[in-house]
């Protein structure tokens, strides 16, 4: 069983920038993050294969976040910059343990998640 927590969340003017963090307790193939407004489907921010170090995003965050793993793939980091209010949500951290395409990387794929960190934006 894998254990992912996430840190890194808190609140930000718009235009500002947070990281997000994800340690991981094991290893899986496919890594991401998503978010969820209250009230709203969660969804998908961006991916990365284990095996071939391949960031995806979805194109409300494309040119504004970055997708990372330390060299231990022990941590996955997301840098976002250019916050926007419409950024703000509970971020959380998922893992696969099989690899994901472009398009496969649903809610449903994952089957360890973290417990969610906020962030605000304003």
């Amino acid at each position: 069983h894998v254990q992912l927590v996430e840190s890194g969340g808190g609140s930000v003017q718009a235009g500002g920038a947070l990281r997000l963090h994800c340690a991981t307790s094991g290893y899986t193939k496919c890594m991401a993050w998503f978010r969820q407004v209250t009230g709203k489907e969660r969804e998908g921010v961006a991916r990365i294969n284990y095996s071939y170090n391949d960031p995806y995003y979805a194109n409300a965050v494309k040119g504004r976040f970055t997708l990372f793993p330390n060299n231990g793939w022990t941590t996955l980091y997301l840098q976002m910059d250019s916050l926007k209010p419409e950024d703000s949500g509970t971020y959380y951290c998922a893992a696969a343990r099989s690899g994901c395409s472009v398009a496969g990387w649903t809610e449903g794929k994952f089957e360890y998640w973290g417990q969610g960190t906020q962030v605000t934006v304003s």
